[in-house]
């Protein structure tokens, strides 16, 4: 359960490297049943709670430290998405491609690595 967890927040955070794998041979994984029916605010906190994995893993700290600008990362990039783009998470759990280049917009405002 706990590697399911990981797994599905990584996808969130990690919704630039999804571009690549959409490109790629690799399939992406089967939407999560649990994105269905999410509000706004729970795809903020499932967005918050796969930066803070991804963040403090990719630059070797804790989630406290990377707690503010992954706060202003999931609130900016789940604002800016519009309620196609809400729908298209809530149909695949992964960030498609518009909601991708605003994900990445927002780790450079609030200042977080980019993953590679």
């Amino acid at each position: 359960m706990r590697r399911l967890t990981f797994l599905l927040a990584g996808a969130l955070a990690l919704a630039p490297m999804a571009a690549l794998a959409a490109a790629g041979p690799a399939p992406l994984p089967e939407p999560d049943p649990k994105t269905k029916k999410m509000s706004r605010y729970q795809i903020q906190l499932r967005t918050f709670d796969a930066c803070l994995i991804t963040q403090s893993r990719l630059q070797n700290t804790t989630r406290e430290a990377v707690h503010t600008p992954c706060s202003c990362y999931a609130t900016a990039t789940v604002n800016s998405m519009t309620n196609t783009e809400i729908q298209a998470f809530r149909d695949t759990s992964v960030f498609n491609d518009s909601t991708r280049e605003k994900a990445l917009q927002q780790l450079d405002r609030c200042k977080l690595p980019r993953p590679t």
